[in-house]
């Protein structure tokens, strides 16, 4: 025969209270996104398969990702059953919120994170988008212009190592070209020394060994030689036929007498 198991008073006024009569503390929010979640993409292929992706259901759809912030003030409105993207209640309250800042249905929309101090006063915070499905944290513009100039910084590094690397063998040779240049003038001017003697005791020798030289050959018949009388004539003539020279004109200007 089964019995039924008895319950205690004080178990069935607790209801789910555990054995120490302590009630179990109450689901936790999940905590607050971090700051640099660029590494991170989000996509439920079954929520898409189920819902269409528009400016109505995007935020719900981005409220399952781990972005999202369960502090903010959307969340506030989705639990009062209030559209939490609407603008005028957001501007009412303040502190984190989420806003949809451009839409391009079905591809892409962009969500701005922000803080609100007042109805004016907003302070950018993040930035994500959703692209296709897929939802993705927009890196910050420092983290952008860190990394180009990053990137500048290798390329301009590699082309000065290139650059000195292909210098160093520049002058390497440019070295080796001086180094062997003075050894090659002094071996040259020793090898041009060395042959110069050679050569004028080997023409000597020739030299000796050679008959003399034959006379000239006899002028032809009619041809008389010029002599140095001849040539002094000649210069004597030259100098007769040019004209004489003026002493006021050629000579220069007058010099003064001195007292």
């Amino acid at each position: 025969m089964a019995t039924t198991p008895m319950v205690l008073p004080n178990q069935a006024a607790a209801g789910n209270q555990n054995f120490d009569g302590v009630a179990p503390p109450p689901m936790a929010a999940p905590p607050p996104p971090g700051t640099d979640m660029t590494r991170i993409c989000f996509r439920d292929q079954l929520w898409l398969n189920t819902y269409p992706l528009d400016r109505n259901l995007v935020f719900d759809y981005f409220a399952l990702s781990q972005f999202y912030d369960y502090t903010c003030n959307n969340e506030q409105l989705r639990l009062r059953s209030i559209r939490p993207l609407d603008h005028s209640q957001l501007l009412k309250m303040t502190g984190i919120e989420y806003l949809l800042s451009e839409v391009t249905e079905p591809h892409l929309f962009v969500i701005r994170k922000q803080k609100r101090d007042g109805p004016e006063k907003v302070t950018p915070m993040l930035t994500y988008y959703v692209l296709d499905g897929s939802i993705y944290q927009a890196p910050q513009l420092c983290n952008v212009f860190a990394a180009r100039v990053g990137r500048a910084l290798y390329h301009i590094s590699k082309a000065f190592t290139t650059a000195a690397s292909k210098l160093e063998k520049i002058g390497f040779v440019n070295v080796e070209n001086e180094n062997t240049a003075p050894e090659s003038k002094v071996t040259k001017e020793t090898i041009d020394f060395k042959e110069l003697k050679r050569l004028d005791h080997i023409l000597a020798s020739m030299q000796r060994k050679l008959p003399p030289a034959p006379p000239p050959p006899p002028f032809p018949e009619g041809y008389t030689p010029p002599t140095a009388e001849g040539e002094k004539s000649s210069e004597n003539q030259q100098a007769e036929a040019q004209p004489p020279v003026d002493p006021i004109i050629d000579q220069g200007p007058s010099k003064r007498r001195k007292f």
